[in-house]
């Protein structure tokens, strides 16, 4: 293959792309160079040598759930089309039986994991959402509970004048397992003043992650993509949590979300095409060298985009989330009702050519179909 890619591509591209199949880390440089000079066909090469390098022919979906306890948020973000003000007649605010009725939907049925994520709450502290999540604990002690993304955190941890060590300790000893990834948006300072000014910063996105791995919290990673940034500023952001990952090795997965135009101030930049999802998720395989495993979010992408992105790195596309987000629906993803049953998901991957896993939150495997 090496070969191959040498006679068939100008020197520059061909070295690098050389450097991907022997398995070298790439330099911000040369990931931009690959990402601005290589065709998207090179690009799916690579990708899928990189990802047969991680997880083989495996690619992974989990039984799984959300909640979105609220949409009232006190953050504004630029590109949000779920947030909320208290007074808004579509805001939503779940009480405490109104979620543990979500979970008690799924009584008896074999799903492996609840996410919880929301609205940055005004008025809703640590110990509230702790006691949420003692409460899932003792009706499903068999499930992994993934809650609260780094700007929850940040919020609820600092109105405890707690660390964030401490905080994170608290809600691990309320139950939590893992956090989810969300409120990576894009970590450039100058572009996050334009589209995010309000909300936790990049240094303090990954000082809550870091602190979560020190305590035995897995996590994952995101990135916003597809509107305002530059390559140089994604590649910047995929570098930040490559470095991080070589502290801590605790990120399960890194996830590139896609942005959604409808119902946000960000209308106007209209969005990227599936030629460019695909090269955003090929970058993200070859680039994140220390990551086991790429996610397409399918609600984000679309069920055909997430399958097509198995041939671009990917090796796992979530889970079957069973109508219970609303958080890309409302920026105009196609699947207004986002389901997936299990035989669904086993028939996307192996019409991609890969193999079905069903995994746990951490990645152990539950079943081979």
């Amino acid at each position: 293959m090496k070969e191959l890619i040498l006679n068939n591509t100008d020197t520059e591209t061909g070295e690098i792309a050389a450097a991907v199949i022997e398995g070298k880390r790439l330099t911000p440089e040369e990931a931009l160079t690959l990402y601005r000079k290589a065709d998207l066909a090179l690009m799916a090469v690579l990708a899928t040598a990189a990802k047969r390098a991680k997880s083989g022919d495996d690619v992974f979906f989990n039984r799984n759930f959300h909640i979105e306890p609220t949409n009232v948020c006190i953050y504004n973000c630029r590109f949000c089309s779920y947030h909320k003000s208290e007074d808004d007649p579509d805001s939503w605010e779940l009480s405490e039986n109104d979620i543990l009725d979500i979970v008690r939907r799924f009584d008896g049925l074999p799903v492996t994991e609840v996410h919880i994520t929301g609205g940055v709450h005004p008025s809703r502290d640590i110990h509230y959402y702790g006691k949420i999540i003692a409460s899932i604990r003792r009706l499903r002690p068999d499930i992994s509970i993934k809650a609260f993304s780094a700007v929850e955190l940040d919020y609820m941890i600092r109105k405890a004048g707690m660390t964030y060590p401490e905080g994170l300790k608290l809600l691990r000893d309320y139950g939590l397992d893992s956090i989810p990834g969300g409120g990576a948006e894009i970590f450039d300072a100058s572009l996050r003043r334009k589209i995010c000014r309000e909300k936790a910063d990049a240094e303090t996105y990954l000082a809550i992650h870091e602190a979560a791995h020190n305590l035995g919290i897995s996590s994952n990673a995101t990135i916003l993509y597809g509107h305002a940034e530059s390559p140089e500023q994604r590649i910047d952001h995929l570098l930040r949590l490559r470095e991080l990952q070589d502290r801590t090795g605790g990120f399960n997965a890194f996830i590139p979300l896609k942005f959604r135009r409808e119902n946000n101030r960000m209308y106007d930049l209209g969005e990227v095409p599936v030629t460019e999802d695909m090269r955003n998720y090929a970058l993200s395989r070859i680039f994140l060298d220390n990551f086991s495993h790429i996610k397409a979010y399918w609600p984000a992408i679309g069920k055909n985009a997430a399958m097509m992105s198995l041939a671009f790195g990917a090796d796992d596309l979530d889970g079957t989330i069973d109508d219970t987000t609303r958080i890309y629906s409302m920026a105009g993803a196609e699947d207004i009702n986002p389901t997936l049953s299990t035989t669904e998901l086993v028939a996307m991957i192996r019409s991609a050519g890969f193999k079905p896993v069903e995994r746990d939150t951490n990645y152990r495997k539950i079943r081979e179909w």
